[in-house]
């Protein structure tokens, strides 16, 4: 079970993260009060953020590319569906100080009428990197939804993530992952690490 945490947003998760969901929640707020009127329910957004090294620090620069793939009605044009995402989904959900040389890749398969159940059907759980943190700091491999919160694929994996935020929120270092490892049937995890990537804030004792 894997948590993790960075100094990079205000809730301490990556900033790829937090524009994806800023996305997801403007294409929800476009569609439901009809800001966009041939919207229809499924997306799918992908966020591409390019970092420069800073010594052993990584920053975030600008938004490298945003993908969005937007189910729609048939009388749609693919130039309407750009012009509109732009617009009213893309310019609303992410900063404009961020939006430099962006590259926006908009329903690149074409057509997207036939969505949800219909068009991909099954269940996994969910999507277990957007539940985490969109690749960053790895995964566990367990789900979240559906789980019940007396396993450690769940608990543990929360408890995990605020380990990591603790540490970042409280000045120890300036990104941390940490991994727990559990066995059936015994209560105490079998192995803990936990890894700060070389961020540690000079002065800071960390030593147990």
């Amino acid at each position: 079970m894997i948590g993790y945490a960075t100094d990079e947003t205000k809730n301490y998760m990556p900033l790829t993260h937090d524009f994806a969901c800023a996305l997801v929640r403007r294409l929800e707020q476009c569609r439901k009060e009809k800001i966009v009127p041939w919207m229809r329910p499924d997306a799918k957004v992908q966020v591409t953020v390019e970092y420069e090294h800073s010594g052993k620090f990584i920053i975030p620069r600008r938004v490298h590319t945003v993908l969005i793939s937007c189910q729609h009605n048939p009388e749609a044009t693919h130039e309407q569906i750009e012009k509109d995402l732009i617009e009213h989904v893309i310019k609303v959900a992410i900063p404009q100080e961020w939006l430099v040389n962006t590259r926006y890749v908009l329903n690149p398969s074409g057509k997207f009428i036939i969505g949800g159940p219909q068009g991909d059907a099954g269940l996994t759980g969910r999507k277990i990197i957007v539940d985490t943190y969109g690749g960053w700091g790895g995964h566990g491999g367990g789900a979240f939804s559906g789980k019940d919160c007396t396993k450690v694929d769940r608990s543990a994996a929360y408890a995990a993530r605020w380990i990591a935020k603790n540490l970042v929120a409280n000045g120890f270092c300036k990104r941390a992952v940490v991994q727990i490892a559990y066995s059936i049937g015994i209560a105490l995890p079998l192995s803990i690490h936990v890894d700060s990537y070389n961020t540690v804030v000079e002065g800071i004792n960390l030593s147990i």
